[in-house]
């Protein structure tokens, strides 16, 4: 018979029927088959997340179930070690602190085959309140140590090992949810350093940017909005969005951003800065496909020119706070090869402001697109409402913060550059308005 089994048989018949530590101890008056069963119960219950502090909860309360009296953990990182922490049970039980960090500092791996000094139980004040550390180790790494404790009944070697294959089981736990730490905050660092910021459009244009990525973790896909200053006043605008979601999706997209700004310099129209970068992304096997919009505003001319790379398009809202959908040809998606490319030109009145959009902005699931977009085009704003106010609106009436894809919104203003006179005459409108 094992050890453990041992000291389970040992707990049984009325002498334990409140169990070890006290009432309500899960081992009380069962045979090995039952509390084998009860430790396999409480182990089960431990590690269930990828969350170091909850590990910790349930590795104390499964030891109170189990043991009774209290229970802690004090983790340790490097060589920093905490007080304290995920206490369940009666706190007064529970070692001096000073003492059960300093076996946190010195604890290791037990040997297999001797009673090692951090197992011992230790006196507190008059009275014997049988105190326990159990390392918390996971191979050769060290990440604290569970601290036990209980009035009056001592703790068995056997007890003890019962306690260290929870306590083994929570390390290994720990472990995971640390490298996974890692990795979570090495993702989100080589995200941040993606989301790089828009150009600067020319003065004689307002712009707003909005980005919500989907879901807590993820900072950055493959949604992006980008401005790029052209000769003569123009700027061009683009949304895009790269096929899939994530890291690698982004790490995509910001290949297709670099692209697009080195291309765009050339002063290309917007179609044909899309059929090259659909040549260029196409003899790149990996490279995912992505939609992508551009406009070319130009102010001093009242125009704007658009073309579609499978992309939505682009909502137009007037001075009255009337929206409605600019049309425009629409090619296949960057990256297929297939070309086809065609612009459209259209006036751009005075007051009027642009939206440029990635789907998740108004797509629902089981919905056709169609509708979704209706659903833009219904919006009604206050006149002449500023660009960032209508973003804000925008993202609040569809509901965007919610949304189950990544949401990137665009929206811009021209304004002519005004003179003195024309200055004046502006301020005498504001007045009599």
């Amino acid at each position: 018979m094992s050890g453990v089994a041992r000291w389970f048989q040992s707990r049984r018949g009325p002498a334990s029927a409140d169990g070890p530590g006290g009432r309500g101890g899960a081992a009380a008056g069962a045979g090995p088959g039952a509390s084998l069963k009860a430790l396999r119960t409480a182990a089960a219950g431990v590690g269930t997340t990828l969350d170091e502090p909850t590990t910790c909860a349930e590795l104390t309360r499964a030891v109170v179930r189990l043991a009774g009296g209290g229970a802690a953990v004090i983790r340790r990182v490097g060589e920093t070690v905490s007080g304290y922490e995920a206490i369940t049970g009666d706190t007064d039980l529970l070692p001096d602190a000073r003492w059960a960090t300093a076996v946190a500092r010195d604890a290791g791996t037990p040997a297999a085959d001797h009673w090692t000094d951090p197992w011992l139980s230790r006196p507190v004040a008059d009275r014997t309140r049988p105190a326990l550390c159990v390392p918390l180790t996971s191979g050769s790494e060290q990440y604290g140590v569970l601290v036990c404790a209980r009035e009056g009944i001592a703790f068995a070697r056997a007890e003890a090992e019962l306690l260290a294959l929870l306590a083994e089981r929570a390390a290994s736990h720990i472990r995971h949810a640390r490298e996974y730490e890692q990795v979570n905050r090495t993702a989100g660092d080589l995200q941040r350093a993606l989301l790089a910021e828009p150009g600067r459009p020319h003065p004689n244009l307002d712009v707003a940017i909005r980005y919500l990525p989907a879901g807590r973790r993820v900072l950055v896909g493959g949604d992006w909005c980008e401005t790029v200053r052209l000769h003569f006043g123009r700027t061009l605008l683009v949304v895009g969005d790269v096929m899939g979601h994530g890291l690698e999706a982004a790490v995509d997209m910001n290949a297709y951003r670099s692209l697009l700004r080195y291309i765009a310099s050339s002063e290309l129209p917007p179609h044909r800065v899309l059929r090259q970068m659909d040549d260029i992304a196409a003899t790149e096997a990996d490279r995912r496909p992505a939609t992508c919009l551009l406009v070319r505003v130009d102010p001093s001319r009242g125009q704007v020119t658009l073309a579609s790379a499978g992309h939505l398009p682009p909502a137009l809202v007037a001075w009255d706070g009337r929206t409605s959908l600019l049309p425009v040809p629409v090619g296949p998606p960057l990256g297929t090869g297939f070309g086809g490319y065609e612009a459209a030109t259209h006036q751009l009145e005075r007051g009027q402001a642009l939206v440029l959009f990635t789907d998740g902005l108004v797509e629902h699931r089981g919905e056709d697109i169609d509708r979704s977009l209706r659903r833009l085009a219904d919006l009604h704003f206050s006149p002449a409402v500023g660009i960032d106010a209508l973003l804000d609106s925008i993202l609040t009436r569809l509901d965007a913060r919610n949304a189950e894809d990544d949401v990137a919104v665009l929206a811009a203003r021209p304004h002519a550059r005004q003179g003195p006179a024309e200055q004046a005459e502006g301020d005498e409108d504001m007045e009599v308005a």
